[in-house]
């Protein structure tokens, strides 16, 4: 398995290949720019004594290409005459004409006629054509022959031209190439340095670069490390700015803060159980115990003494097994997806107003309702409603009334108990808060925290309220549709 280089290294290694790429790319692009000055330079040097193009010799003062002509009249008669195609000598000391080392003719059939002295050329078919009278010039790079048979790179110029008799040719004349390959070349070996020397310094500011902009994630992974091994989320990372780094810091700050909360939450909600859960387990203890010594001893309790004792053990679990689904409904994580259907509000009402009736026989359970659906868990739902009635009906007064309304998708329950204080009414959505007044009355301070939940989860809303007249008027908003959806 390959190991895969540090992040340190790769953003090292990207920014020298970027780096070099630029200086490789800047190099080469001034190589080829010097390339065509100096060429553009043996051109005009080349065209600079003959003209672009050159014509007949007539009477009168000859042009610049004239009088390159007029001055090699009779050596190309003699080339013309001759044509012999190989660099030859002779007995003239004449020597090529201005600038150029080579210079031949070529007829107009594309062959090469050589002047003695002046050397030999290859011909191409850009030369042939100027020769034919199909192009005013070409311009090449070739091979060629000196005067003195030395084989040279050249650079070849051919324009057409007429002989004193009127035929159509066309004269070649070259330069050597080593006045500008020379210095191209050196240009190069020293472009390859300098390229070499900046993907050096590449490297090394890449590196530079690469410990500068990691060294704030150093700082992080160093903080997640020791969150880790320590368990303490109360660390901090400073994040100033508003880069990235910054930005991811802030982040991380956030979700350290969000897991402190919810350990703290945890905890509380460990602490609150076991306190709740500790009353009705020592009350059912103290009962079990007394029944057992008196099954130990054998002496029987009086049969209304065994009776009342199987009834509070009864109420007891009773009331922890409430408390445990209470729990059990508390502890489910909130970022679990909540069940979401089609739900008939008015019926559930009416089904936690049947059950309500039932635990409060004395009183009076007046329920109005007209058809509404919402979005949401229906067994969730119903919790939630026997949670306000309920808890209406526990603190109404014995033969008192308890009002159930839903209307327009807002569901009221009002009763005619002592009503909570002003001061209250902000916690009594607190899980086990419980009112001084009410913590003599059974129950486990979670029902109003369930309501609430529920109702967050289906998109709704819920307040309580001092009603006008005495007693506490719930209210539950929840969006919906008169008509059942599709």
């Amino acid at each position: 398995m390959t190991r895969r280089l540090t992040l340190r290294a790769r953003m090292a290694l990207l920014t020298a290949a970027a780096v070099a790429l630029a200086v490789a790319v800047c190099a080469a692009a001034g190589w080829y720019l010097t390339r065509n000055q100096l060429y553009h330079e043996l051109d005009r040097r080349l065209g600079a004594s003959i003209g672009a193009p050159p014509g007949p010799v007539p009477g009168g003062e000859p042009g610049p290409g004239g009088r390159f002509l007029h001055n090699m009249e009779r050596q190309i008669d003699q080339a013309l005459l001759m044509c012999r195609s190989d660099a030859t000598g002779g007995n003239t000391d004449l020597r090529p004409f201005g600038p150029y080392e080579i210079t031949q003719v070529v007829n107009a059939q594309g062959r090469a006629c050589t002047i003695p002295n002046f050397g030999s050329l290859e011909v191409t078919a850009a030369d042939a054509r100027v020769a034919r009278g199909d192009s005013d010039r070409a311009l090449h790079n070739g091979t060629g022959v000196t005067a003195g048979g030395k084989t040279e790179d050249v650079r070849i110029l051919t324009f057409p031209a007429q002989t004193t008799g009127g035929v159509r040719i066309a004269v070649s004349v070259a330069i050597s190439l080593d006045e500008v390959e020379g210095p191209l070349d050196n240009l190069a070996l020293l472009l390859v340095a300098v390229t070499a020397l900046g993907v050096l310094l590449s490297a090394a500011a890449g590196l530079m670069i690469a410990r500068a902009s990691l060294r704030p994630v150093d700082e992080l992974t160093g903080v997640a490390e020791h969150i880790a091994r320590t368990e303490d989320l109360g660390i901090r990372i400073p994040a100033e700015g508003t880069d990235e780094i910054a930005r991811l810091g802030r982040s991380f700050n956030a979700m350290t803060g969000a897991l402190a909360a919810s350990r703290e939450r945890q905890q509380q909600l460990i602490a609150d159980a076991g306190h709740e859960l500790r009353t009705p387990l020592t009350s059912l203890r103290t009962n079990i115990d007394l029944l057992l010594r008196a099954e130990a001893s054998g002496r029987d309790l009086p049969a209304a003494t065994r009776h009342n004792l199987l009834v509070s053990v009864k109420a007891q679990m009773l009331e922890l097994s409430s408390l445990v689904g209470d729990l059990l409904e508390l502890a489910r994580p909130d970022e679990a997806e909540p069940v979401r259907q089609s739900v008939a509000l008015h019926e559930v009402v009416d089904r936690a107003v049947d059950r309500a009736r039932l635990r409060g026989p004395g009183l009076t359970v007046r329920a109005d309702t007209e058809p509404w659906y919402v979005q949401g868990d229906p067994a969730s739902l119903e919790r939630a409603v026997v949670n306000l009635l309920d808890n209406a009906v526990k603190f109404s007064p014995p033969a008192g009334t308890v009002a159930v309304r839903l209307a327009g998708g807002e569901l009221t329950v009002r009763d005619h108990g002592p009503g909570i204080p002003a001061a209250d009414l902000p916690h009594v959505f607190e899980r086990f808060w419980r009112s001084p007044s009410a913590r003599s009355l059974p129950g486990s301070g979670l029902g109003l925290s369930i309501v609430a939940r529920v109702v967050a989860e289906s998109g709704g809303r819920v307040a309580l309220e001092a009603a006008d007249g005495g007693g506490t008027l719930a209210r539950v908003r929840l969006p919906g549709t008169a008509q059942p959806r599709d």
